[in-house]
């Protein structure tokens, strides 16, 4: 039986195997990487998905700021064991985490990811056009969403920045 809960305090030894499996060294190499690099996820918006004891899916988001915009998160790395690819556990994860992000009263996400795959979820690159992330970054990748009704990125603009709470 497939389950998608929030990620557990002793996880993050699977969930680095399991982005090790799925994504490789290259994930190191992504702009939203200089973001993550040396913080910790939202407090409470870390999701894994497992199959019995197996953990076969992850994804975190993260906060930032998104230039005058203000607070925002940063989705990703969204991982799923290929061989459960098309089987609804990515989305199960996306669902999940925005979800759990808008009740604790956060406004928008941003990702850089794959837009026919990100629609689905809302996401469009418009709300992300006047936004920079750091380093290099595939441009008609760079997504966001608003959470609930306020267009919170309308006119957005500036650099991103990493504000969550620094990992010891």
């Amino acid at each position: 039986m497939i389950t998608i809960d929030r990620e557990g305090r002793f996880d993050h030894v699977e969930r680095e195997k399991l982005l090790d499996r799925v994504m490789g060294q290259a994930r190191f190499q992504k702009s939203s990487e200089i973001l993550r690099r040396d913080r910790l996820p939202a407090d409470g918006l870390a999701f894994v998905a497992h199959d019995g004891k197996q953990m076969i899916g992850t994804v975190r988001l993260w906060n930032v700021n998104a230039g005058n915009s203000g607070s925002a998160l940063l989705l990703g790395p969204l991982a799923v064991e290929k061989v459960y690819s098309g089987s609804g556990v990515g989305a199960g994860l996306v669902y999940a985490a925005l979800n759990a992000a808008q009740s604790a009263g956060h406004r928008s996400v941003l990702l850089v990811g794959d837009p026919e795959y990100y629609a689905r979820f809302g996401f469009q690159a418009a709300p992300a056009s006047g936004l920079l992330m750091p380093g290099h970054f595939d441009r008609h990748r760079f997504q966001a969403i608003n959470l609930g009704n306020e267009d919170v990125l309308s006119g957005a603009h500036g650099m991103l920045h990493a504000t969550g709470q620094r990992a010891h």
